[in-house]
């Protein structure tokens, strides 16, 4: 009888040691598996993208040297209120803010002006630089031109593009 004791002694602890090599395993997959994943770059993609133009009519509110602060409303893809620091040399440029319901974009942009009278055109490029609420990811690139009024100092701006956020 003895013997047969031993027999399933042996295959109890056969069974028991397949269990702790599996659980084992399955530890280190686990481990394995999380630690590669730490290890690769995190991939973010754009969960929505906004084409658009919009056209904002601002006025001034400050200036200081060659540095304009204007501010108002922006009708089209980012209706709202829009804020603006300019620097108005030699080519014009600066950050434009637009406040909407969904959150702010913030871009920069520059452009080369054309006339030298009381009205001048522009145009040049934006590129996101920020962003807030539903905004805050987001980033992308476009056109932007206008007119400027250098005895008002009124700017009318109209951007062109595409931003993912």
């Amino acid at each position: 009888m003895r013997s047969g004791y031993k027999q399933r002694d042996h295959g109890q602890r056969a069974v028991a040691l397949f269990a702790a090599l599996a659980s084992s395993s399955a530890l280190i997959l686990v481990v394995g598996s999380a630690a590669s994943r730490a290890e690769r770059p995190a991939i973010a993609w754009a969960a929505h993208t906004l084409n658009g133009t919009d056209t904002a009519h601002l006025h001034l509110v400050h200036q200081y040297e060659n540095v304009l602060y204007e501010e108002g409303p922006a009708t089209g893809a980012l209706a709202g209120h829009v804020r603006a620091e300019l620097n108005v040399g030699a080519t014009f440029r600066g950050h434009v803010t637009f406040y909407t319901q969904a959150g702010s974009i913030t871009v920069y942009g520059s452009a080369s002006p054309h006339g030298t009278g009381r009205y001048a055109s522009f145009g040049g490029s934006f590129t996101v630089t920020g962003g807030s609420g539903r905004y805050r990811h987001a980033h992308g690139r476009g056109g932007f031109y206008g007119t400027f009024d250098r005895r008002t100092f009124a700017v009318v701006v109209q951007t062109t593009g595409s931003f993912y956020y």
